[in-house]
């Protein structure tokens, strides 16, 4: 048996300022539409991965999502120029990441990220 993918899913009242909200500050395009569900996507092949955790890493919550970027700096300037609050860091961590916290309009925890 093999697990093929691991779909995270946001409560959302309104779908479409989800799917703006992600395309605007990660870049992923609507893969899926049925309106009362939008899937978007990157486009990319990845590992799949499911982490488990008793804190975030550094003291911080753990995190609903982690989104890994090949360009923080610019995630960073979208989330400021947008006038999301940034909630930790951006920080350097001992564990070889930088990364810092926002929260989607609906609450959901997002730890944006890049391996050094």
């Amino acid at each position: 048996m093999t697990v093929k993918r691991i779909v995270a899913n946001i409560r959302a009242e309104d779908p479409n300022v989800a799917s703006a909200f992600y395309a605007a500050i990660f870049e992923l395009d609507l893969a899926m539409d049925h309106g009362w569900i939008k899937t978007l996507s990157s486009g990319q092949s990845m590992t799949t991965q499911l982490s488990v955790a008793s804190e975030g890493g550094s003291g911080t919550d753990v995190p609903d999502l982690s989104i890994e970027v090949d360009n923080l700096d610019l995630v960073l300037s979208r989330v400021k120029a947008a006038g999301i609050t940034i909630e930790y860091g951006p920080v350097s961590e001992p564990w070889g990441v930088t990364r810092f916290y926002i929260r989607d309009p609906f609450g959901t925890l997002i730890n944006v990220l890049a391996h050094q």
